[in-house]
């Protein structure tokens, strides 16, 4: 069976890297002058500097070509998936959604959006671009409705450094990996501000039980969140200066300047928690408290004095 990745950011860029270890593997990129740097290069220096192509590894801009393949990873931000869905014809197509996040407009997850495709699955879990394409051991979760399909897509795309555990919880696994985002951007912020490591853990903790609120109101399975898609991917992302949104954190809470164009999936996530939380009546001070300091309606010193003064309650 063929397989492309669509979008050549860094995450796309490593899992083409990875999987064209064991296959042959299209990259597709929107740009023609950076597929055309990626092919004379072979790597991708704007977004994933000095992690060299394989020699299975082809790079194009023919959407049409690639679109024609048997297995579709789609490593996009997730605020463009509804766009590419509603203009590609996805109807029979096992597709893999890459990204992590809710979209903002519609309040939808990477499945949902996704539904007119023949099979949907999501790979997700806690993985840094660099690891994955330099062959560091990573694991991850590869959820998808029917066991069957989940059980050949974890054939055929684990290789020996790339570890998939299968999971027919698409909820759970899709919203452990786009809540997390936004737990990061707040433990970024503890640590921006100077607050120390015993803040971040509990802001980690209370984080997670926040995660675990929402998937189960949206129906997911709880021991989801504690395995790789969740409790894995939230480790990593609120630990390590890798993540994005740790770093825009960071820069919240210490006043610094962020560059806009890099893409922080955890901002807009938090922005449609608030929605979900209106919407379904949950309590969620965390996420909310983030999302306000996200948009530059709260200050670090607001967000710590609103957490801080909440009632005493039991764990």
């Amino acid at each position: 069976m063929s397989v492309a990745v669509i979008g050549a950011g860094a995450f796309g860029t490593a899992l083409a890297i990875a999987l064209a270890q064991t296959q042959p593997i299209t990259l597709w990129a929107r740009d023609a002058d950076h597929v055309t740097e990626m092919a004379k290069h072979r790597e991708n220096k704007r977004r994933l500097s000095g992690a060299l192509f394989p020699d299975q590894l082809t790079v194009s801009t023919n959407l049409e070509t690639v679109l024609d393949v048997d297995i579709i990873l789609l490593a996009m931000p997730m605020q463009a998936l509804a766009g590419f869905a509603k203009a590609n014809d996805l109807s029979t197509k096992t597709v893999v959604a890459c990204c992590k996040g809710i979209d903002l407009t519609t309040g939808q997850g990477p499945s949902a959006i996704l539904a007119d495709a023949a099979h949907v699955a999501i790979l997700t879990g806690p993985s840094f671009a660099k690891d994955i394409a330099t062959g560091l051991p990573t694991a991850l979760t590869l959820a998808c409705a029917s066991a069957d399909i989940a059980t050949q897509l974890q054939q055929m795309l684990s290789t020996p450094t790339l570890r998939l555990y299968s999971s027919t919880d698409v909820i759970g696994a899709e919203l452990g990996g786009a809540l997390k985002n936004v737990i990061a951007i707040g433990c970024g912020a503890v640590m921006g501000a100077g607050l120390g490591d015993s803040a971040r853990a509990a802001l980690m903790t209370r984080g997670f039980a926040e995660m675990q609120r929402v998937a189960a109101t949206m129906g997911a399975e709880p021991e989801t969140l504690m395995g790789l898609s969740g409790l894995g991917d939230l480790t990593l992302t609120c630990t390590s200066d890798q993540s994005r949104n740790y770093r825009l954190g960071l820069a919240l809470g210490a006043g610094t300047d962020f560059d806009g164009a890099i893409t922080v999936e955890g901002a807009a996530t938090a922005r449609a928690l608030r929605k979900m939380a209106r919407n379904h009546g949950l309590d969620l001070p965390i996420c909310l408290t983030i999302a306000d300091l996200v948009d530059g309606t709260l200050t670090i010193t607001g967000a710590i004095d609103r957490l801080l003064a909440r009632p005493l309650r039991e764990e």
